[in-house]
């Protein structure tokens, strides 16, 4: 069957997704130096919580009133944004000017990652001078998401990633994660509903927990469903989700790290499950960007230069 053309984009539609990138990736810079570089002096002071939880609060930096062990996680998370994260979008940007198909996708992984660290953040962080920054960066990197989707065709995607694109085994990882995550949450929310001193680390409510239950564990199903039936919008969200899944994963291998080098406890079976998702969702991406015969941005973007 003859590819079918994918819509046009303009030199002007080219550029405007690449600054939006551009001004994402810069916001993440900031945001994560300023949680590592301006985090204070390491103060803290005993707190216990009208529930009866006794925790430590930082009293200083931009992370000031948060318990020490959200800083401590934190921290592992803003140097993998500041890494790793942040970079990756800046080598995404001179695909994005070039209207490839690949680095749509790409980008829009990442915008993925971001939304969620930082819609996360806005909602768990104790109020401090970062917040505008955060809902800054959850906006601006939701509003790409939605930009960027409408450029695509998915039929594009579907003929582009058809041939050797590892269908089964992403189902398979799909469904391990929803349930890994699935079993590991509801776990928590039950014992914590069943005690009087909940372990919220001085937060008012589970909110990885409830954003993971609610968006992550439905992406993951959803992703599995319509990937195993062939449907296009399947393999646009594999090549989205093996992006943002493996930066989701190797933050918090990071996260866990930087909890392990301050407080001396490591905990293992969530270092090892996520190091092994991370593993794997990197395996699984290189076999849909790199492996996937002609370039993708070659046979199927339709550049009109204006």
């Amino acid at each position: 069957m003859p590819d079918e053309p994918t819509p046009t984009l303009t030199l002007h539609t080219r550029i405007g997704m690449a600054a939006l990138c551009f001004g994402v990736a810069a916001m993440m810079g900031a945001a994560s130096a300023l949680g590592i570089f301006a985090r204070g002096d390491g103060a803290a002071q005993h707190a216990t919580s009208i529930r009866g939880e006794v925790f430590h609060y930082t009293t200083s930096g931009v992370y000031a009133f948060n318990a020490e062990r959200v800083v401590t996680e934190g921290i592992g998370w803003d140097w993998f944004t500041l890494a790793v994260a942040t970079p990756a979008m800046l080598a995404a940007l001179p695909l994005l000017v070039r209207g490839s198909l690949r680095g749509r996708m790409f980008a829009l992984g990442l915008l993925g990652y971001a939304f969620y660290q930082y819609l996360m953040y806005a909602m768990s962080w104790a109020f401090g001078p970062l917040l505008p920054l955060f809902i800054g960066l959850y906006a601006t990197s939701l509003a790409g998401i939605v930009w960027i989707v409408s450029t695509i065709d998915l039929g594009a995607v579907a003929r582009a990633l058809g041939p050797g694109f590892p269908r089964r085994r992403m189902v398979a990882l799909c469904c391990v994660m929803a349930l890994v995550l699935l079993g590991m949450w509801t776990q928590r929310v039950a014992v914590g509903l069943r005690s009087e001193t909940p372990q919220l680390f001085g937060m008012t409510t589970m909110v990885v927990q409830a954003l993971d239950l609610g968006l992550i564990v439905p992406l993951c199903l959803w992703t599995a469903v319509t990937t195993w039936r062939r449907r296009p919008v399947g393999y646009l969200l594999s090549a989205l989700l093996v992006v943002k899944g493996f930066a989701m994963a190797a933050a918090i291998v990071a996260m866990l790290l930087s909890a392990w080098a301050i407080e001396g406890t490591p905990e293992l079976p969530a270092l090892i499950v996520f190091s092994l998702f991370a593993a794997m969702l990197s395996w699984l991406g290189l076999r849909m960007y790199t492996a996937t015969g002609p370039r993708i941005e070659d046979r199927h973007a339709e550049i009109v230069a204006v």
